[in-house]
């Protein structure tokens, strides 16, 4: 038997790097799925998941097991996405947190709190790698097995299609964002690359919880917020703030059964303001969580966070804060632009080339790409009223955005 006939035991995931929506061409686009990765091991009628971080979640997932009637008496290896479902197939991690950390779950829960299995890549099929083919090739093998069928789904992507329409279906559809695949680009296990390059829609950030405080009103006796850290660039372990909002009464369940065999006298974390250290139950900085969030202040907190989850598939090295991302090129010439009176939030109204678009700024975070329809929607969700904009410049006697 060769080598390239024996199935690798561990192909460590790709992983997308974030930047600017690509705008030449050369590109294909994806949906970006709020779920938790998972590669899988299909052997002549047997399937295994391994997690982003090498976990074994078969067990987890047991409706993944189709995989196997689907691909009958092959071997192969995918990369997809397990997510959650709410009605209408718009994903849902806080129904994920649910089945993420139960090994062996029962019927009742596989049924109320089903997944599907999205599979957007093939890396190794009947015992030949495919990793250093060009996406392209290995999307068409992809597309050739057929993987459409009860939870497994291959998802669509979208080739020859502005980046930005993508990114405003995905939005439509509550969906995280939109993932770029360079077409020339081969698989690149374990390494974080632009040749797959994210464009999230709700900017995340791994923490470690290193405390919590007890709650008040309807969480009395249970967990009112938690106390975060993440890792800097010189993986020294830093107070990162707290958060109180987005529990659902299952998480906080979760999270007081976790965190109360790690208690500890003292904060894990140096610099913790005083106004944090009262009433709090410090924790060994080891359970990795998920927030979402607006953007980091000077300090180096999180702000406006909201719990998305425990991540059971991701080590504590992974809560590092990542970088900024940083403000795409000027492409394109800019035709006007509003702001909100107090400049944090900017618009502008974009030509490139033949196309007429919207920018969303908001200090370091960048939408582009977008509709008016879109841009009312996000100022919408941030409780900013379109009508109060006015325009940005020097002129003294500001108007108001007239776009229908």
């Amino acid at each position: 038997m060769t080598l390239e006939q024996t199935m690798p035991e561990l192909v460590a995931p790709m992983l997308a790097a974030a930047g600017p929506l690509p705008a030449e061409a050369g590109w294909a686009f994806e949906y970006k799925f709020d779920g938790i990765r998972a590669i899988a091991y299909v052997d002549r009628g047997s399937v295994r998941l391994l997690s982003r971080n090498g976990n074994d979640v078969t067990g987890s997932y047991p409706e993944v097991q189709q995989l196997a009637g689907l691909l009958p008496g092959r071997r192969a290896i995918l990369d997809g996405e397990i997510v959650a479902l709410e009605p209408g197939d718009r994903p849902s991690f806080a129904r994920l947190a649910a089945r993420m950390h139960v090994a062996s779950p029962s019927v009742t829960l596989v049924k109320t709190v089903p997944v599907v299995y999205y599979v957007f890549d093939v890396l190794w099929l009947d015992g030949a790698p495919l990793v250093d083919l060009p996406y392209e090739q290995r999307r068409s093998r992809l597309v050739t097995l057929n993987l459409d069928a009860g939870v497994v789904r291959t998802p669509p992507e979208f080739i020859g299609v502005d980046g930005s329409t993508v990114l405003r279906a995905a939005e439509s559809g509550g969906l995280e964002g939109v993932v770029a695949k360079r077409l020339s680009s081969p698989y690149r296990p374990g390494k974080r690359s632009a040749d797959w390059t994210k464009v999230p829609l709700i900017r995340t950030q791994e923490v470690l919880v290193v405390g919590w405080k007890p709650g008040e009103g309807r969480r009395a006796g249970t967990i009112g917020s938690l106390l975060l850290a993440v890792f800097d660039e010189d993986d020294r372990l830093r107070f990162a703030g707290h958060v109180g909002t987005g529990f659902t009464d299952l998480m906080l369940r979760q999270l007081h059964d976790r965190l109360s065999p790690l208690r500890r006298g003292t904060a894990p974390v140096p610099d913790v303001p005083r106004e944090h250290t009262r009433r709090v139950t410090w924790v060994e900085p080891v359970l990795v969580g998920e927030v979402a969030f607006r953007n980091w202040t000077p300090d180096g907190r999180l702000r406006h966070p909201s719990w998305r989850g425990l991540r059971t598939d991701r080590g504590t090295g992974a809560a590092r804060r990542r970088p900024s991302p940083a403000v795409p090129p000027a492409s394109g010439q800019v035709q006007g632009a509003f702001q909100t009176p107090d400049g944090r939030w900017r618009v502008e109204a974009v030509q490139r080339g033949g196309d007429h678009f919207y920018r969303l700024l908001r200090g370091d975070n960048v939408i582009d790409g977008l509709g008016i329809a879109a841009v009312r929607d996000l100022l919408d969700q941030a409780g900013i009223d379109f009508a109060d904009l006015v325009e940005a410049g020097t002129d003294p006697s500001p108007g108001r955005p007239e776009v229908a």
